[in-house]
């Protein structure tokens, strides 16, 4: 089996790139722990992922609804698990360890890796379930994404586009989905290394057009994070060496294997061909040049179907955390010297214990896809999990349940005034409001505000009370309220006096049709969402009241003395004209420069200490006297140096 050194120190890289994101993006401080782990591979260590762990874990119980985002659970899990994957000292390279040694470093290396597949498999394959098992007609009609792209949170300039595209299109698009989320999933725990591989580049496929129409902030690069523990050290490996060409089997027992592989491995991409045509009843209509497409099962029948498969999915993740755990005892049988047998038994013993028990955790969450099987969980998880719930060790997802919007994207815009006659809309950095301007770019940052605006134009506003302190601080003209709304505060209507009235309009925006010049959006006013207030209004007083929000008097005092939290407010007050996502891509060009200029300097670092270290060895000949030693075998001496060289070199 394909080791996953390389995929690992992938995935630790990824982890913290998403990390420093994610902080970036909450405008907390500049991430130093991520973008060390980022840079410097002594600082990929578990410590470092326990700190970025528990940061994230505290931010996440602050903001409450603003950080309630699947996304945000998903990173809690994903950098929990890097905790495990990290190595407590960087294992030596293959050309420089013994084979022992390297054995000992590699034994327990799978096994929490493993998790983060399982990981993979649980967020793609429930993602997949949900959009049937919610009964949304739009996901059953396979028309859910002829209203996604207009519909979604934050779209992007390509979202206008793919909307216009044929329905045709967004149907097979929808059904190109189901098979990538539900049909493709149980490849990731495939024995066949190409199949892996097939699911990896499906997986990467969704992600990447995720990515390019909408602004999901750092979540689909999280989830391209995860996919890298479908590869393994040979996929990644570059140049060109004796592990990059594939070997001919020679004995006909190896070619009988492979050839059976390969059968195998037809017959599952024929199955999912079949599969795929039957139960989306695709048919291609050549005068029309167009594939249709339609759901030819019930929802009894997936319900049926999915009682069937969820119980033995979890029997599939046990096989094949079983078959990891025989692989690491096999490894542990290889390390030579009783020492270090002794210390990687120590070191396997804690991560299996530690893997089996975040496996078993996971299995409630999961099972929540299917209640029945969830109720025939061994009761010892249901205590695992209840016990660390709070930690948020494992998590279920189900991403678009359910489409929204279907009669034209609901949406809230503030508007303020200074006299109650004449109001001036309040403009947001990224959310739709002025119909002339483009969706826009913000991957990887999430603009928090923006989206609870979202959630919020989807029901009355009594459901969502932060709104109702939004209102009261835009009537204080609280500055660090308004930077959430424009990061460049010139750009605020009502920036030099808060505006006197604050009220709330719901509209109904729609994507503009080609051919209408200098427009994105079309909208349509619906109703008023949220009545004229001023300060001292017994309406506003009265909902603050209700909901717990009014001013503590007097205000807590707070202290910034301390070095750190005054370089920190220095450090923030000079990025907070600085729009996030330019943030953001500043940092990820910052970290593009130190990994290319390391890579430069690589080479002539190590050329500088390889004469250093051969000068070590040049007084051992000075050393030996006479002419005996020095005539003795001149032949098998330097044979013997030139092996003792050629091996440093390697």
């Amino acid at each position: 089996m394909a080791g996953s050194r390389l995929p690992q120190q992938l995935f630790l890289q990824g982890v913290a790139a998403v990390f420093m994101f994610a902080f970036a993006s909450l405008y907390m401080q500049i991430p130093v722990l991520a973008l060390g782990a980022l840079l410097l591979r002594p600082l990929r260590h578990p410590l470092t992922y326990l700190l970025l762990w528990a940061s994230y874990l505290s931010a996440c119980q602050v903001g409450q609804v603003f950080l309630y985002f699947q996304w945000d659970s998903l990173l809690l899990e994903t950098g929990f698990l890097a905790v495990l994957v990290a190595p407590l000292r960087q294992p030596p390279s293959c050309k420089q360890a013994p084979q022992g040694r390297l054995a000992g470093a590699l034994a327990d290396g799978g096994l929490p890796f493993w998790l983060v597949r399982w990981l993979l498999f649980r967020l793609m394959f429930a993602s997949g379930v949900v959009k049937l098992t919610s009964r949304c007609p739009t996901w059953w009609g396979l028309t859910a994404l002829t209203y996604h792209y207009e519909t979604q949170c934050l779209p992007t300039p390509a979202a206008w586009l793919a909307h216009h595209l044929p329905v045709w299109i967004h149907k097979l698009s929808v059904v190109a989905t189901f098979l990538i989320e539900i049909a493709m999933p149980p490849l990731f725990f495939a024995p066949i290394r190409r199949l892996r591989l097939a699911a990896f580049y499906a997986q990467v496929l969704l992600q990447v057009l995720i990515i390019i129409t909408g602004n999901y902030n750092f979540f689909n690069l999280l989830t391209l994070v995860l996919t890298t523990a479908l590869l393994d050290d040979q996929h990644l490996a570059t140049g060109s060496g004796p592990g990059r060409h594939r070997k001919i089997p020679t004995s006909w027992p190896k070619a009988l294997l492979t050839t059976l592989s390969l059968l195998l491995e037809l017959t599952i991409y024929g199955l999912l061909a079949y599969g795929t045509v039957h139960y989306f009843g695709l048919e291609f209509d050549w005068r029309q040049h167009s594939i249709h497409s339609r759901t030819t099962f019930t929802f009894h029948q997936f319900s049926q179907w999915l009682k069937t498969v969820t119980m033995p999915t979890m029997w599939l993740g046990v096989a094949s955390l079983a078959w990891e755990l025989l692989t690491a005892l096999w490894r542990w049988t290889q390390v030579q010297g009783w020492l270090p047998k002794v210390c990687a038994g120590i070191r396997l013993s804690i991560m299996g214990t530690a893997t089996v028990a975040l496996f078993l955790i996971s299995l409630v969450p999961y099972s929540y896809v299917e209640p029945g099987t969830h109720g025939r969980l061994w009761t010892g998880t249901h205590r695992l999990f209840g016990a660390v719930e709070h930690l948020q060790l494992a998590n279920s997802y189900g991403l678009f349940r359910r489409m929204t919007g279907l009669g034209g994207r609901p949406e809230v815009v503030l508007e303020g005034s200074y006299d109650g006659h004449l109001w001036t809309e309040i403009e947001f950095m990224y959310k739709p409001g002025n119909v002339s301007r483009s969706p826009p770019l913000v991957v990887p940052h999430q603009p928090r505000l923006d989206w609870q605006m979202w959630f919020a134009a989807l029901g009355p506003h009594t459901q969502s009370p932060w709104f109702t302190g939004l209102v009261l601080r835009l009537l204080q003209g609280k500055e660090p309220v308004i930077r959430l709304i424009q990061s460049d505060v010139a750009r605020y209507p009502f920036y030099k006096q808060p505006p006197t009235y604050v009220r709330a309009q719901r509209y109904k925006y729609w994507f503009s049709q080609p051919g209408e010049q200098g427009r994105w959006w079309r909208r349509q006013w619906v109703e008023e969402f949220f009545p004229p207030v001023s300060l001292g209004d017994p309406t506003l007083e009265s909902m603050l009241r209700q909901f717990g929000l009014q001013d503590k008097n007097p205000p807590r005092a707070r202290s910034s003395h301390h070095p750190l939290a005054q370089a920190l407010h220095w450090v923030r007050t000079q990025l907070s004209p600085v729009e996030p996502p330019t943030l953001l891509w500043g940092l990820l060009g910052a970290v593009a420069a130190v990994r290319v200029t390391q890579a430069l300097l690589a080479p002539w670092l190590l050329r500088s200490f390889t004469p250093s270290r051969e000068e070590k060895h040049k007084p051992a000949p000075k050393k030996e006297s006479g002419a005996t030693s020095t005539q003795a075998s001149p032949a098998s001496n330097n044979s013997s140096s030139g092996s003792r060289t050629t091996r440093r070199k390697k």
